[in-house]
């Protein structure tokens, strides 16, 4: 009369976390770094979801891993779930004034930690806590909130909070731009965790982009790094690059154009604390004091 509910058991709890992180960083070994364990127990957690599934999760090659349907139907509801957990533990444990954010690398290094010590003169009981959010992500396990560059359309999200809009600028060494009047024709460096940057500055400046040799760098931080050392020119967000504009350490010659994204604060489902509305509050008035740009 009632189906045995022990007849059709669910996956491992290992294998379901496994996926969730997996598919949510896009990488089994950022999903590994979450999670404490190897990228090699990752992906053998997920095959064996897989198999208990009956149905593959993930295409693709590894480095450019997609979701399936079966995939993408499976991974809104365990992140949702893993959040209400991660939400629960949370609260048991009190400790209010902690507070977990992840944060995209070059906005940790280049804009949020130069500025950290007027959030901790102004709010001296919150014990912020930062890590690294993965360049594709909007979410983080155990984290209160992440910062990160959004597109426009997910402001409108009611969990998001813009602090600062983003203009997209070329910038280079002065000692570079003496050297290649024209700034296009000089070495392009290029991040890899923002591939598209020259293509969507390129159309939103109406240029067309000349042959010239290119130089990948890990990160947006290490291409600044290297415009200021004048090893080429990089498309870079104008708050990551205002000081060293203003200061003369790069120029812009073509100026900067208003993006489609901006700086944003994504919380977390269901978390809510004073520590939280505080860095918020202080986050849009940081946003605010950022200068103009200049135009093309």
């Amino acid at each position: 009369m009632f189906e045995n509910l022990t007849s059709r058991p669910l996956p491992s709890l290992n294998a379901l976390r496994a996926f969730e992180a997996m598919a949510r960083t896009g990488r089994a070994t950022l999903a590994a770094e979450e999670l404490h364990v190897t990228h090699s127990a990752v992906s053998r957690q997920v095959k064996a979801l897989e198999q208990s599934l009956g149905a593959r999760l993930f295409t693709g090659p590894k480095h450019r891993l997609e979701l399936t349907p079966a995939g993408a139907a499976l991974l809104p509801a365990l992140t949702a779930a893993f959040d209400q957990i991660a939400g629960a533990v949370r609260q048991v444990r009190g400790g209010a004034e902690d507070l977990h954010i992840a944060v995209n690398a070059s906005i940790s290094v280049k804009w949020l930690i130069p500025r950290l010590s007027r959030f901790t003169q102004a709010h001296p009981g919150v014990r912020l806590h930062l890590t690294e959010l993965a360049p594709q992500a909007v979410s983080q396990r155990g984290a209160d909130a992440v910062v990160r560059l959004v597109p426009t359309s997910r402001l409108a999200d009611p969990l998001a909070t813009a602090f600062m809009p983003s203009h997209l600028g070329a910038v280079l060494s002065p000692g570079l731009a003496e050297r290649f009047p024209d700034a296009l024709r000089a070495p392009r460096l290029v991040a890899q965790t923002h591939p598209q940057g020259w293509a969507i500055w390129a159309a939103l400046a109406g240029l067309e982009l000349p042959p010239s040799p290119e130089q990948p760098f890990a990160h947006l931080h290490f291409a600044l790094d290297a415009a200021i050392a004048g090893l080429g020119v990089a498309v870079l967000p104008w708050p990551l690059v205002a000081d060293y504009v203003k200061s003369g350490r790069l120029v812009a010659p073509f100026g900067f154009i208003p993006a489609q994204s901006g700086f944003a604060l994504l919380a977390a489902p269901g978390v809510s604390s004073r520590a939280l509305d505080q860095f918020r509050g202080w986050l849009k008035a940081e946003g605010a004091k950022t200068p103009e740009p200049p135009r093309g």
